[in-house]
């Protein structure tokens, strides 16, 4: 199996597993929070679709479908159209919300397509290339390709968590 193999399969599991946790939802169960400061549905899979959209776009050169492909107008949040999420308040979480999961499976899908035509054509001497001077040591691309890889499958971990409490409720 390739790198370019490995990383499309990976990247493809988070894209499944996150149509199959938002899927059949109302926008009160995206929004359904287990305790007041805990994250939601909607705002877990936004962020790790944002943070998706822009650590792979940097890394390959292209804009964020979140900007240029016109998704922040049609999420219509009252957030900077650079955030992704990271640090929110409560109250930030609270205000990602969305009218249906076809919003959030939109948009992660159209992230993935551009993540899936990069990934698709990584090869092994390309991971060691670094992309992010501002650590020690430096973050090469593979290792900001796993730490995204991370990230999302964690937190569609909690969605789908959120999702099972939902559901038995």
């Amino acid at each position: 199996m390739t790198s370019a193999l490995l990383l499309t399969d990976a990247f493809d599991r988070i894209r499944q597993q996150v149509a199959e946790t938002a899927a059949g939802l109302t926008a009160d169960q995206l929004a359904y929070r287990v305790d007041a400061d805990a994250n939601s549905i909607a705002w877990l899979i936004w962020h790790l679709t944002r943070v998706q959209d822009d650590h792979v776009s940097a890394v390959a050169g292209t804009a964020q479908a979140w900007t240029d492909g016109g998704w922040a107008e049609r999420f219509g949040l009252p957030l900077d159209p650079s955030d992704t999420g990271y640090g929110h308040t409560s109250d930030q979480v609270a205000s990602v919300r969305v009218d249906s999961p076809d919003l959030l499976i939109g948009y992660h899908e159209a992230v993935h397509a551009a993540t899936a035509e990069y990934v698709a054509s990584v090869t092994d001497p390309d991971l060691e290339r670094v992309v992010d001077r501002a650590w020690d040591p430096p973050v090469t691309l593979g290792v900001r390709l796993v730490s995204v890889i991370s990230d999302s499958l964690q937190h569609v971990g909690q969605a789908a968590f959120i999702r099972g409490v939902l559901q038995r409720a």
